[in-house]
């Protein structure tokens, strides 16, 4: 039996949503503060490896997600000429393909429709004012005005986490050096798994996400000092950038790049939050506790992968000391070896965008290879 009854959970995107499918699922009362006040995913796609097919299995949606999506196989590299370099990713694992891809709107939806069946209780259009974190319990104000006293209050509100700032104080976000940008188009006809092409100014990679649909991203260097670019140069620069690749591909889909306000595009941050995440009542999760840049694709799994630990603890723990002691056990130290191993490889592209040499000894291929051997082991 869970040492918690009633739990709240700021923010509503997908590790707040498996948090509380988790929670909800073994009769917990769980509310969800969602400071949109409604919902309008896009966001492009999102890459699933195994671990996070097998955390979605923990809150009984995984197959879904597949269905949905697009499992494929490991990712095919190459150079910007189209010269085959190698292959990246975990095999298969059993009934876990290598990757899904799959819509963010989709896994959104998929996650949502299984909350409400669960009992989730959403509030949308607040988020909370105040925070009164107790041994015992934790009081909150919300934005309306309203109050609430809970077992346990989780932040999962993103890399700048209004909640982290109430209870441990300032993080800012470190840009490290890169943007990423995303588009999503008709998926091409030869396109059979994932695709991941290595120019001297930038790299892309085409992702199915149904039988359908695909998504583009582009990871590129836009400068230290203001990496914010306006909209109305979205579509020409990604169009210069998909220039030094005369692949097919790249060649088809850059026709196909009209409107701005589908590019997805945002300067890459970190900001990791030390050991513990948690005082006394509040919990942090997700990417206000680790965010990580995407090199590793791994940023929502690990954020599912709090949400199925942290319930995980708490279901076998006598109290929620104990539970979250257990739980920054089992996640800090595999949290942070994908983080830094992420952080490596960004600054590595990084000095190869500018021309410059990589460190003595710096070998990105082994380090993925290593750090995909981590993500597979058991969380």
């Amino acid at each position: 039996m869970l040492p918690v009854k009633k739990v709240l959970v700021v923010g509503g995107g997908i590790g707040g949503q498996a948090v509380a499918i988790a929670f909800a699922k073994k009769g917990v009362s769980v509310e969800i503060a969602e400071r949109l006040e409604e919902y309008n995913v896009y966001g492009v796609g999102i890459i699933q490896q195994a671990n996070a097919l097998k955390a979605l299995d923990k809150i009984g949606i995984a197959d879904e997600a597949m269905k949905r999506g697009f499992p494929y196989g490991q990712v095919k590299m190459f150079t910007a000429g189209g010269h085959n370099v190698g292959v990246a990713g975990p095999p298969p694992a059993g009934k876990y393909p290598s990757h899904n891809g799959v819509s963010r709107r989709i896994l959104h939806d998929v996650m949502y429709d299984e909350a409400i069946n669960a009992g989730v209780k959403y509030r949308m259009g607040l988020t909370v004012k105040s925070i009164e974190n107790n041994e015992d319990c934790v009081s909150v104000v919300f934005t309306d005005g309203s109050q609430g006293t809970y077992d346990i209050l989780i932040g999962s509100d993103g890399i700048n986490s209004e909640v982290r700032k109430m209870v441990f104080g300032e993080f800012k976000p470190n840009y490290m050096g890169l943007s990423v940008w995303r588009y999503a188009f008709k998926k091409h006809e030869d396109l059979d798994t994932g695709y991941m092409y290595y120019g001297k100014r930038s790299k892309i990679g085409f992702i199915p996400m149904s039988e359908d649909s695909m998504y583009m991203f582009l990871v590129s260097s836009e400068g230290a000092d203001n990496p914010w670019i306006e909209k109305s140069a979205y579509i020409p620069m990604m169009k210069d950038y998909l220039s030094e690749f005369p692949i097919k591909i790249a060649q088809d889909v850059m026709e196909q790049m009209t409107d701005p306000d589908l590019v997805n595009y945002r300067p890459l941050e970190a900001s990791h939050l030390p050991d513990p995440w948690y005082k006394n009542r509040v919990i942090i999760i997700g990417d206000g506790a680790h965010a990580t840049v995407p090199q590793l694709g791994s940023g929502a799994a690990l954020a599912i992968e709090d949400a199925v630990v942290l319930v995980d603890e708490l279901e076998n723990r006598q109290n929620t000391e104990d539970a979250f002691k257990a739980f920054m056990k089992r996640r800090y130290d595999r949290c942070m070896t994908i983080v830094n191993a992420s952080e490596t490889l960004a600054a590595w592209e990084l000095l190869e965008f500018e021309g410059k040499a990589l460190p003595e000894g710096a070998h990105p291929g082994k380090l993925i290879g290593q750090t995909i051997g981590s993500l597979m082991a058991p969380f």
